[in-house]
């Protein structure tokens, strides 16, 4: 906020942010911090962030499940409450694998950290976001939102979506799949490292709301939140495979249509943890790598950090 300069042209400590290469540093200073944890606690931090991504999943399932969601609007408002999710994690504090890719990377690079480290924290990391996430879809599931009634005979518009997200995903070629989980980690890192500017908890919480409004929004593919949408759809399927393949909506000429086309030995084949990692997680979680290691980690690092 104030741009005082002093002989030798750096930026007076008055300001209320860092500068690009002030972030740099504390990138690198944090993510030989998160290397250096405790395995414990590192992966229980590591579920923590899974249950905070999947609040914000949740939370985007249930707007897109509204009306007017495939409107514009409805768009923006999916990926502008997805960002609650990375607001909990930056802020409340957890350890979350995509901006992790980012952390241990420049720390490596800048040799304050080990490769064995990042390596550790990775793996690590990413399982016990798995583990978060996958409670969370049991709380949700057994929370009945799923289900049309008190006692379902019916699936629910927040149902339907979170079958509708899931069968998405696992529909789409690793091609397809690779290159959004990039453009995802590009934007989810970049999010991290504006916040990080900030020195106080509302330059955070903008700093973090527009990039992942935008990832969202756009399509992309997060590993970590798919570890939410993908098994709310599996355990919504495999639970009720009938109900799924019984699914109408109202057609343009105003008759009830299936949602899915599936029948229920179709719904039960398709919705499946193997289809999950083969088709979808796999190739996200690379894509993620490169979209945060290379293109956030490796570049900043360059320009700032290289002697």
């Amino acid at each position: 906020m104030f741009e005082d300069y002093n002989n030798k042209g750096r930026v007076n400590k008055l300001m209320n942010f860092l500068t690009p290469a002030e972030i740099a540093v504390a990138t690198a200073n944090a993510g030989k911090a998160k290397c250096e944890l405790p395995i414990i606690k590192m992966f229980v931090l590591g579920i923590l962030a899974g249950v905070y991504i999947g609040f914000g999943a949740n939370l985007a399932t249930k707007i897109g499940s509204m009306a007017a969601s495939d409107t514009s609007g409805g768009q923006f408002l999916f990926g502008a409450v997805f960002s609650v999710g990375l607001m909990l994690v930056v802020i409340a504090g957890s350890e979350l694998f995509t901006g992790n890719c980012m952390f241990c990377c420049i720390s490596s690079l800048n040799g304050q950290s080990t490769w064995g480290g990042l390596l550790k924290n990775w793996v690590i990391v990413f399982l016990a976001n798995f583990v978060g996430s996958v409670l969370l879809v049991y709380i949700i599931f057994y929370g009945g939102f799923w289900g049309d009634g008190a006692v379902a005979t019916a699936i629910s518009a927040h149902g339907i979506k979170a079958l509708g997200i899931a069968k998405a995903k696992m529909s789409l070629t690793w091609g397809q799949a690779f290159c959004r989980a990039i453009g995802c980690n590009w934007l989810v890192c970049l999010a991290v490292w504006v916040a990080l500017a900030s020195k106080d908890i509302i330059g955070k919480i903008f700093g973090i709301f527009f990039p992942i409004m935008a990832f969202v929004s756009s399509g992309f593919e997060h590993s970590v939140a798919n570890m939410f949408f993908i098994p709310m759809g599996i355990t919504i399927a495999q639970n009720n495979p009938e109900l799924v393949a019984a699914a109408t909506k109202i057609g343009a000429d105003g008759t009830a249509v299936s949602v899915f086309n599936m029948t229920a030995e179709q719904v039960t084949a398709f919705f499946t943890y193997g289809n999950f990692i083969n088709a979808n997680l796999i190739p996200v979680t690379l894509g993620n790598i490169v979209g945060g290691s290379i293109f956030v980690a490796m570049f900043y690092w360059f320009i700032y950090l290289k002697k």
